[in-house]
């Protein structure tokens, strides 16, 4: 098995937590991972794209020619990689801030993941919303797993952060199952 992973949205969207913890539970998993992180010239508002590969061989190189998994929070970031997504690919979009039409040949989930995110109290968890929304199609780690990594991530200062973004975990996975 070996998923290449590429996470797309503004900077302040949490695309490098999101990379972070997926990372984590992958290691924690006994998982080889390969990631590489790019951020744009401005600190909140520039693209911010995390690409991650998954295996369970050793992985060569950190680079993504193509996908087998884009995520992805707003408009910019889906023009600029949606046609990095192979065919047979998965295609998860913040449709509270794209709007597309499906790409052919790619399997298309449309999470209204900011939307979602704002009535639980906090925009900020959108990314979380869209990490639940993957774990329930893609089915690489369970909830427990990715909530074990957050719980470590969020402690001292961030501690009281946790119960929400487990909401908003829990939130994603059962958007997929309405869907």
């Amino acid at each position: 098995m070996t998923e290449k992973i590429i996470l797309a949205g503004f900077g302040g969207q949490g695309m490098m937590l999101l990379g972070k913890l997926l990372a984590q539970a992958a290691m924690t998993d006994g998982k080889y991972v390969t990631y590489f992180p790019s951020y744009g010239t401005e600190v909140r508002g520039g693209t911010a794209v995390y690409c991650l590969i998954i295996s369970n061989e050793e992985i060569f190189s950190p680079l993504i020619e193509e996908a087998d998994t884009l995520i992805v929070m707003n408009q910019p970031s889906y023009q600029k990689y949606k046609d990095m997504v192979k065919p047979d690919g998965l295609l998860v979009l913040n449709s509270s801030m794209i709007k597309s039409n499906n790409l052919p040949d790619v399997k298309t989930y449309q999470v209204p993941a900011t939307e979602i995110a704002s009535k639980l109290g906090n925009v900020l968890v959108s990314n979380i919303v869209m990490l639940g929304a993957f774990l329930a199609i893609k089915k690489l780690f369970s909830a427990h797993l990715i909530l074990e990594q957050l719980q470590a991530m969020l402690k001292g200062k961030k501690g009281n952060l946790f119960s929400l973004n487990k909401q908003a975990l829990e939130s994603g996975m059962q958007v997929i199952k309405t869907v």
